[in-house]
Formats: C-alpha cells, sequence, structure tokens
C-alpha cells in the first residue's frame, strides 16, 4: 500500500490495553510513505496503567511518527482551516469517544481533530474498542454508522461468552480500512467474527 504524499492523523484514546496492539500499525504507515501526526486524548496524555506509562507511550509515538503530538484542544483546532490531514483514523476509539463523537460534544483534543475532519468533509475511520458496544454505546454506534465521511474499521465481539457486549475493532486492518475511506467506501465486510467459539 503507498501512503507517500498523504497525511495520516493518527488519534489515540484510553483503551490502555490495545495501545501495544496498534504502534506497529502507526509504523506500518511510516513505512508505507505516510506522514503521521499523533494525535491523543487527556487520558492518554495523563493515565500510566499496568499496560505502560504515558510518558513511554507518548515517546514511542515521537519516535515512530518523528512528529509532535498533538495533546490540547487548541493544538487541535487547527487542523481544520489548515486541511491538513487526508485521512484520520482513532484507533482505539473508546466507547466514551464513541458517545462523545455521536452527540457532538467536543471536549478532548482527539474530538477536536475529529470535529475538524469531518467539518472538511475528509474521512474519519473509527476503530472501536468498547466493553459496551452492544450496550447503551449501541445506539451511538448506530448514529456514527449512518454519518457522513464516517467509516469503521472492521469490527467483532471478541469475547462474547464472559463480555457479551463488547467490540473491538480489527486493529491490523486499520490501514487498509483508512485506504478504502479515502476511495469513498467503507471496508467489507465491516462485522467481522474475531473470536473462536470451541
Amino acid at each position: 500500500m503507498n501512503w507517500r504524499g498523504k497525511t495520516v492523523g493518527y488519534a489515540i484514546t484510553g483503551s490502555h490495553c490495545t495501545f501495544e496492539e496498534v504502534m506497529p500499525v502507526i509504523q506500518r504507515f511510516v513505512d508505507e510513505g505516510a506522514r503521521v501526526i499523533p494525535i491523543i486524548s487527556s487520558s492518554v496524555l495523563t493515565t500510566d496503567t499496568r499496560f505502560g506509562t504515558s510518558q513511554s507511550w507518548q515517546k514511542q509515538l515521537k519516535d515512530i511518527t518523528g512528529n509532535d503530538i498533538i495533546s490540547t484542544i487548541v493544538e487541535a483546532e487547527p487542523l481544520g482551516p489548515s486541511r491538513m490531514l487526508d485521512v484520520l483514523v482513532i484507533a482505539p476509539c473508546t466507547g466514551n469517544t464513541t458517545s462523545k463523537l455521536a452527540n457532538a460534544m467536543t471536549d478532548s483534543p482527539v474530538l477536536m481533530a475529529a470535529k475538524a475532519q469531518l467539518r472538511n468533509g475528509r474521512p474519519l475511520v473509527l476503530a472501536i474498542s468498547t466493553n459496551d458496544g452492544l450496550g447503551l454505546n449501541a445506539a451511538n454506534i448506530a448514529k456514527l454508522l449512518v454519518a457522513k465521511s464516517v467509516y469503521f474499521v472492521p469490527f467483532g465481539q471478541d469475547n462474547p461468552e464472559q463480555k457479551p457486549n463488547s467490540l473491538v475493532a480489527q486493529m491490523e486492518l486499520i490501514p487498509e480500512a483508512c485506504y478504502a475511506a479515502l476511495e469513498g467506501r467503507q471496508l467489507q465486510p465491516m462485522i467481522i467474527q474475531r473470536h473462536h467459539t470451541v
């Protein structure tokens, strides 16, 4: 996949358990020629977890992309007027971010970047990672499924026996989903089987 000449906004929200899974995806964008602009939510900026410290994740992002991280609403706002991003992906996209995006709330750098992208009619790609995707957040996902310029990384139930409402995107398909979005189409199939029945 050739990403030369394209600028990808890569936004990360607080599904900390998936950070290790998405770092190779960001590296792949860079290896395939994209300029990657990292954007993080306040949770990513300030929270240390058993999956790693905020500083270590920020360092990885800067080392991989070679670009400064957008971490405030003020820093994200110019993405609209500048029309900098060819495509913006939020990966992982938490249930909290999904809910706010579906209801036009703009209280984080990631949501401001998303608002700026949609303002320009450019593709926004969501890689959901939420424990309530088939619960209270199902209505929000449905609203976004029919929203103009919004696309999804294929997703499915990751643990239906123990977490029946949980939905997680297939993170390794992020570049393919973004490429399809640039062409104005949803990568198919969108709903996939992520678990193996016994």
